[in-house]
């Protein structure tokens, strides 16, 4: 009997049967006949259906929130939705400038919106409860404005990445008009534009510096 490489092969007779793998192959002089047993391709097959389902649920969509400074804005949804959320990133988006700095978007003269950009798993949280969450952690009906913070670039908006998103997002923000009957939700909703991410030290802003600045909080 002969060893190597995971494949056995003995002689009986004239006969031989080699096994490679788990799959059984007969040879004498005439042919190879292959042998695979019903249940192995089965077993493979399902395997193969669990790991495409696996993918799949492990599959991210991306969603953006400008709520005022983002440095509060990505405490709040990263201690909500915690697992739920692939990644999150502070920057700015909806503006003109390319390559925008900080101090560039504090003029206010960019265009940009401070945001928060997450990847988040649809199988574990549903794109209207971001935008429920969005709506609790500030206060949707200050035109530019989130508390002492001041300007287009803390405005309340919602980057829309495909057309299901801005129907979802239309949709709660009527719910979350009835909230506010003698103010106006004054949340923008648009498309995404080119994101860009804020400078290292503002991520995980608040993480790395818990008695930061913060004047977000939960209305509901």
């Amino acid at each position: 009997m002969r060893r190597a490489a995971g494949l056995v092969c003995t002689s009986v007779g004239r006969r031989r049967r080699t096994s490679v793998g788990g799959f059984g192959v007969r040879k004498n002089n005439n042919a190879f006949v292959k042998h695979i047993d019903v249940g192995v391709v089965f077993t493979f097959s399902m395997l193969r259906l669990f790991s495409t389902a696996s993918v799949q649920a492990q599959e991210t969509l991306p969603a953006t929130f400008g709520a005022g400074c983002f440095w509060g804005t990505e405490k709040f949804f990263e201690e909500e939705f915690k697992d739920a959320l692939s990644k999150l990133s502070v920057g700015y988006m909806g503006g003109d400038t390319v390559e925008p700095t900080y101090r560039d978007v504090c003029t206010g003269q960019t265009g940009h919106a401070e945001v928060l950009q997450v990847e988040y798993y649809p199988k574990k949280v549903d794109y209207k409860d971001l935008c429920r969450y969005f709506w609790r952690m500030h206060d949707p009906t200050t035109l530019n404005r989130q508390g002492n913070d001041s300007g287009t670039q803390y405005r309340s908006v919602i980057f829309y990445h495909n057309e299901d998103q801005k129907k979802d997002a239309e949709e709660v923000k009527e719910e979350i008009q009835k909230k506010y009957k003698n103010r106006h939700v004054v949340t923008e909703i648009s498309p995404a534009t080119k994101y860009y991410p804020a400078e290292d030290y503002h991520q995980k802003y608040l993480k790395n510096n818990p008695g930061g600045y913060c004047n977000h909080s939960l209305r509901w």
